[in-house]
């Protein structure tokens, strides 16, 4: 499950959340996005399947949120997750927002999976949010792990109770990686269009481990977050 790191981040409060201030103009969605961390350089791209999270992200990066931000749960083979504003070193910096602890409804696509390099947003769990409305501000990046024919046998019938990873699926998944067992759980809602190296950099940190939540025993930050002009891929 991916955990959330702030208290109250399954209240339902996107409406008073976004300053209004923060406009999203057509060029911004045209844009990828930039974030410029400790340990190097990701660039991110946004999906237009999901205009929800796209548009709430823009605000976010050009709002300046996700300045200093820190990633604040890695675990080497799973993923990369950041977005609590409480890891900011000035706690009270919650640029352009007046409640980080907001959501956002569910846009999750059949035809969006947990690859390697996906970015996809975090949340609460189930008996808590049966909706699967998203964190308005955390997001994690999937590096996940390749897996056999075997071992993806053994999601179906364990993680997935049954239901079936389709074969195209399972061919990605075998030779690039991935979380099977999140698809359709929550929603993605980009990519990682360069930085995979960067993303495994961080992800191979030494953490406090699974009773710490996971949390690096060294801060790795998100220094600044910008829109720049796509990449090719």
């Amino acid at each position: 499950m991916i955990k959330l790191f702030y208290a109250f981040a399954f209240m339902m409060l996107a409406s008073q959340a976004l300053s209004q201030d923060v406009k999203i103009r057509k060029k911004d969605r045209k844009k990828d996005v930039m974030m410029v961390t400790d340990s190097g350089n990701i660039v991110l791209r946004l999906s237009d399947s999901t205009p929800l999270h796209r548009d709430n992200f823009l605000k976010l990066v050009k709002s300046g949120f996700y300045n200093d931000v820190s990633f604040h749960r890695v675990i080497q083979g799973f993923v990369i997750q950041a977005g609590d504003p409480k890891t900011k070193r000035n706690i009270g910096d919650t640029t352009g927002f007046k409640n980080p602890s907001f959501t956002v409804p569910a846009e999750i696509r059949q035809s969006f999976f947990h690859k390697r390099g996906m970015l996809a947003a975090a949340r609460t769990s189930d008996d808590v949010n049966p909706e699967k409305r998203s964190s308005g501000t955390q997001f994690y990046i999937v590096q996940g792990r390749k897996f056999t024919p075997e071992s993806l046998d053994s999601v179906e019938t364990h993680r997935l109770k049954g239901k079936k990873i389709s074969a195209e699926r399972r061919a990605v998944y075998e030779t690039v990686g991935g979380i099977p067992h999140l698809d359709q759980n929550y929603t993605i809602f980009g990519e990682v269009v360069t930085g995979m190296d960067v993303v495994d950099r961080i992800a191979a940190t030494k953490t406090n481990g699974r009773p710490g939540g996971d949390k690096p025993l060294t801060d790795i930050r998100i220094q600044k977050v910008s829109l720049v002009k796509k990449a090719k891929k």
